[in-house]
């Protein structure tokens, strides 16, 4: 299999692992869409950076390390410089020690038996393409470690944000006085996988402020206008447009729709991009040298999308459709999707819910503009 490809799937196991946390765990803020874009851009962007060193034209984002003479730009010292960068950054952005003693173990030992290929063992000598591992690792980290993401502070808000409408629960009809702002995103209330009830906050409202691998500003592509006003024809035409497509989802719509949630336990859609992103290295044979360029093109691309998208989260603060159908349609008789083996039903508008698991109904994060369809044209491109 591809170098890249391998240490990328040890990536998407840590991704998914983050995901199967506890509940309680402060370590699962590690694995919401935007951190884990980051966190995918990160290793990426040192593998790249370490490769940079064997390479005799390409120009590394962070470098200390000066290229090496061309006599040592070999497949070789190229793994194993790769190798050690993907490592040191892997074991940053989830360190062995947040997860439980059984993934823990597998994690270790994934890490350690992929050294292992290229001759590296952890804590033994480091050969001057393992040096040259660690310099890409230092140089991007020490950049990304204040890059105004907060990971140091697990990806808390920096910004103060607070919702202006009060939780919704997803288990009880909608309260029309909860909704004070019927335009505005509403914190949901429901069971989670373990039975818990949750109350999820918004997902990173100080992203925009995140440093950037390309973009100039978090606001740069800022949609000029907000989508339709609250409670306007067209707010209330585009309601309806949801429940119609929802009431009508065929066998085929259905899958679909299930194949692109990426929800909780999954590695998201910066990480479902990535698997593509190998498709293609398998599918057209690609080497190495090649590997390296594409998802080094492909994460940051994806990290610039996630603090885009975000940026526009926050400004316009949008309503999930849970929030505005159930408010709008409160009372009336509308046909909707039942739940999992009850098909299409008819329901008052209160009642309303996504085609979702009921243990994950909405992403914690306002509507638009849409995350999904932010990474997947950023990675698409």
């Amino acid at each position: 299999m591809n170098l890249i490809v391998e240490w990328n799937n040890i990536l998407l196991e840590a991704i998914r692992a983050v995901g199967k946390l506890p509940s309680t765990s402060l370590d699962r803020d590690r694995g919401g869409p935007p951190q884990v874009a980051r966190s995918i851009s990160i290793v990426h962007t040192t593998i790249y950076d370490a490769w940079c060193a064997y390479d005799s034209v390409a120009k590394p984002v962070h470098r200390t390390t000066p290229r090496k003479p061309v006599p040592q730009h070999t497949e070789a010292n190229r793994r194993k410089a790769i190798s050690q960068a993907a490592y040191r950054t892997l074991i940053d952005q989830f360190p062995p020690s947040i997860f439980d003693p059984v993934f823990k173990t597998a994690y270790e030992s994934m890490l350690a038996k992929q050294l292992a290929k290229e001759g590296i063992v952890i804590g033994g000598p480091t050969p001057p393409p393992v040096d040259v591992g660690n310099q890409a690792a230092d140089d991007v980290l020490a950049f990304r470690h204040s890059d105004n993401s907060n990971q140091s502070g697990l990806y808390a808000d920096t910004t103060g944000y607070a919702p202006v409408n009060r939780p919704m629960s997803v288990l009880l009809p909608a309260d029309p006085d909860a909704i004070d702002f019927p335009g505005r995103w509403q914190p949901l209330s429901y069971l989670n996988s373990d039975h818990e009830l949750k109350t999820p906050k918004f997902i990173c409202p100080h992203w925009q402020h995140v440093k950037p691998f390309a973009l100039t500003s978090g606001d740069q592509c800022r949609p000029p206008t907000a989508p339709q006003p609250p409670l306007s024809q067209g707010f209330l035409d585009q309601a309806r447009h949801v429940i119609d497509i929802q009431a009508r989802l065929t066998p085929e719509q259905k899958v679909i729709a299930e194949y692109w949630a990426d929800g909780p336990n999954s590695e998201l859609p910066p990480g479902h991009w990535t698997e593509f992103a190998a498709f293609v290295v398998e599918r057209d044979n690609l080497d190495v040298n090649q590997s390296v360029k594409l998802f080094f093109a492909l994460s940051n691309a994806v990290f610039d999308a996630s603090i885009a998208t975000w940026d526009a989260k926050v400004a316009f603060d949008y309503v999930r459709p849970v929030t505005a159908i159930r408010h709008m349609f409160r009372g009336k008789r509308i046909l909707a999707w039942g739940g999992a083996g009850k098909g299409t039903q008819e329901i008052t508008g209160e009642f309303w819910k996504p085609f979702q698991v009921p243990t994950f109904p909405t992403p914690p994060f306002a509507e638009f503009t849409s995350g999904h369809s932010g990474f997947s044209m950023a990675a698409a491109t």
